[in-house]
């Protein structure tokens, strides 16, 4: 009893140092991104702002691709389904029913959990390249729905969509002013983030750790491991209808090519480039692949062979992605930063 409660201290000692390091990684980027937005507003450069509030919201989506896989250990090849979806209910609302910014994010989130509900119900019952073809056929379905009916705009998509404000207890940020979206943006998924890090510390979110590493011990003692399942199912959804019904706030239109098999594989790459499980890792990958892609894209129209060739090698090198390669170097500098404290 001793050895397993020392063990166990260990590991919670190794979880605070892990965790300690991530909020560092949080706090260089949050501070990184607000010398940028200061930068770009001095040079009244609204390109790269819209760009980077782009991938602020491509970055939801990654962030609720690395709770599937990193976290539940599920491999979601249609989670641009959820996305679209949002973006799409958006944009209807906006055009036909209410520009009110709180009232359509709300109807979004409420329609997405039911839809999850029964998607999820349905996926949750295979597991591994099951769940994943399960998934990767939702949005396969859905999307051509979507492309073939004429009164949401079949392939072309809406357009249109209104131009808002967001109203706020102190303010009002107009969606017409790139720098105010940005940083209305990094706002967003500042909180995303430490919510969901709050969550998987509670003894709720432990249970998915525990999920992670033997599911079936996991049943055997007692838990009711699909419905945990069907609730981080429905959370990953919800959140990425959530950034898809900021989309078309920022770009004006939806197209079907939202739900498309593309946005779920950047989505993963970018789960990967900025590392699996970590949370704050898909939004650094997000950051990475979009800047790539206007970048290289500038240059050459076979931009995405130079961009999988760089995919490969950091992979290849940094198979963690890039909380993972930074993790441990800062974790030893804290570490190192608390024993000086503790000789003085």
């Amino acid at each position: 009893m001793a050895d397993t409660g020392s063990m166990l201290t260990r590991v919670r000692a190794d979880e605070k140092r892990s965790m300690s390091a991530l909020r560092v990684v949080c706090a260089a980027s949050v501070i990184t991104a607000l010398v940028f937005a200061a930068t770009a507003v001095v040079l009244g450069d609204t390109f790269y702002l819209r760009l980077a509030s782009e991938a602020l919201i491509l970055a939801g989506m990654a962030i609720s691709v690395d709770l599937l896989l990193g976290i539940t250990g599920l491999l979601s090849l249609g989670q641009a389904l959820f996305f679209g979806l949002g973006a799409y209910a958006s944009a209807l609302m906006l055009i036909h029913v209410t520009e009110n910014f709180w009232f359509v994010v709300i109807l979004v989130l409420a329609a997405s959990v039911p839809t999850a509900l029964v998607f999820g119900w349905i996926a949750i019952r295979s597991r591994g390249v099951y769940f994943a073809l399960i998934t990767f056929g939702y949005a396969q379905v859905i999307s051509k729905i979507f492309y073939n009916t004429r009164s949401v705009g079949a392939s072309d998509g809406i357009v249109g969509v209104p131009v808002i404000t967001i109203p706020l207890p102190f303010t009002d940020i107009s969606l017409n002013d790139p720098a105010a979206f940005f940083v209305f943006m990094l706002f967003v998924i500042v909180a995303i983030v430490l919510a969901l890090w709050w969550l998987l510390d509670t003894p709720f979110g432990r249970v998915f750790s525990a999920m992670r590493v033997n599911e079936d011990r996991l049943a055997f003692i007692g838990y009711n491991v699909r419905t945990y399942m069907i609730v981080m199912y429905v959370l990953a959804a919800a959140i990425a209808a959530l950034f898809g019904a900021l989309y078309p706030m920022l770009r004006g239109f939806v197209s079907p090519e939202l739900m498309f098999f593309e946005m779920s594989g950047n989505a993963l790459i970018m789960v990967i480039l900025g590392g699996v499980g970590t949370i704050i890792g898909p939004v650094l990958g997000a950051v990475i692949l979009t800047v790539l892609k206007s970048v290289i894209g500038s240059f050459t129209e076979h931009h995405l062979i130079v961009i999988g060739g760089i995919f490969i090698v950091l992979v290849l090198f940094f198979p963690k992605g890039l909380t993972g390669y930074l993790r441990p170097r800062i974790e030893d500098v804290l570490q190192r930063r608390k024993g000086r404290r503790g000789h003085e």
